[in-house]
């Protein structure tokens, strides 16, 4: 297709007509001539915010665009979406591409509500930014910056999962020359995890005290922002992390750090009760482990037996070397 704007035949052939999953909260969502999604909230109700960029290099991973928003206690309602698209891209490609994304918002009970699509030279690959909207109660929505003092540490799931799913895709022929089939299968099988929205509910039912999403630097970067965002330190056990083998072989195979890994679908979080956090999650099926404290110093420690290092900021994802592996 030609740059610029997407023909309104096109609109509404291969967008408008995939969209299916509605909500009552939408009173005006995706439609032709409609530059603007109004949504309804109740008193009680807050609106909560994110944006997601995707591109296709990462194979669009939808199951993780909505993990910032479960990370507060919200539920999404919709999503709007701007899609870049270099000139030439087929129609029949972004029909697939928004029937897609419609399967991943209807497996979480979202409407796509708009958003704008252009055929661009400035791209050769397509490129969506995602803003997600959802609602949470004013009094239970749960903040990244909640962590005080001698509260308990509790991760979910493990470190690397969306980074090793994506190494795993990508390499398999390669990963397989040098491990079993059986074990890049289990990877590839990570897709399942990268969603945070079956811990998010219990969690705050449990009572955390924060929440925040492991997604781009991985677990270290995710305990680093925790406790930048609550302004207090931290002390964790390495060894403590949950990790699987499948993500130390791969790892250890590109010569990559797991901890600084893409984790989207694992979660840090604190509790005053880390304890009753893990068992409440366990009986909602979700795998959790206490990992340390947070403390009243400025200090973020790593603990590895007798030897300790100090969290530093976030500066790349290791997936950014997988680009001259």
């Amino acid at each position: 297709m030609n740059t610029g704007k997407t023909p309104e035949n096109i609109f509404k052939r291969s967008i408008l007509k995939n969209v299916k999953t509605r909500r009552s909260e939408v009173l005006t969502g995706a439609s032709f001539g409609e530059d603007c999604a109004v949504l309804d909230l109740k008193e009680d109700e807050v609106a909560v915010m994110c944006e997601k960029l995707l591109t296709s290099e990462d194979g669009f991973v939808y199951e993780d665009i909505f993990n910032n928003v479960y990370a507060v206690g919200a539920k999404p309602v919709g999503i709007e979406t701007a899609l870049l698209l270099p000139v030439g891209y087929e129609e029949t490609a972004l029909k697939s591409l928004i029937k897609d994304l419609d399967g991943a918002c209807k497996d979480g009970d979202v409407e796509i509500i708009g958003g704008d699509t252009s055929f661009t030279t400035s791209v050769n690959r397509p490129v969506m930014a995602v803003t997600v909207f959802a609602k949470a109660g004013k009094e239970s929505y749960v903040k990244t910056g909640g962590a005080k003092p001698g509260d308990d540490i509790v991760i979910t799931k493990w470190a690397g999962l969306k980074g090793t799913y994506l190494l795993a895709r990508k390499y398999e022929e390669k990963l397989k020359e040098k491990f079993p089939a059986s074990m890049i299968l289990s990877a590839l099988q990570f897709k399942k995890y990268l969603t945070v929205v079956y811990e998010a509910a219990p969690a705050v039912k449990s009572g955390v005290s924060a929440m925040h999403d492991a997604s781009r630097g991985g677990i270290f970067t995710a305990l680093w922002e925790l406790a930048e965002a609550s302004h207090v330190g931290l002390s964790v056990d390495l060894k403590r992390i949950p990790i699987k083998q499948e993500t130390i072989e791969i790892c250890n195979f590109f010569d990559l750090n797991p901890y600084n890994l893409d984790s989207s679908g694992a979660m840090v979080m604190t509790s005053t009760d880390g304890e009753k956090l893990v068992s409440d999650l366990n009986k909602e099926g979700i795998e959790a482990v206490c990992v340390g404290k947070i403390t009243d110093s400025n200090d973020k420690v790593v603990i590895n037996g007798d030897s300790k290092r100090f969290l530093e900021p976030f500066r790349s994802d290791e997936l950014t070397k997988e680009y001259d592996l």
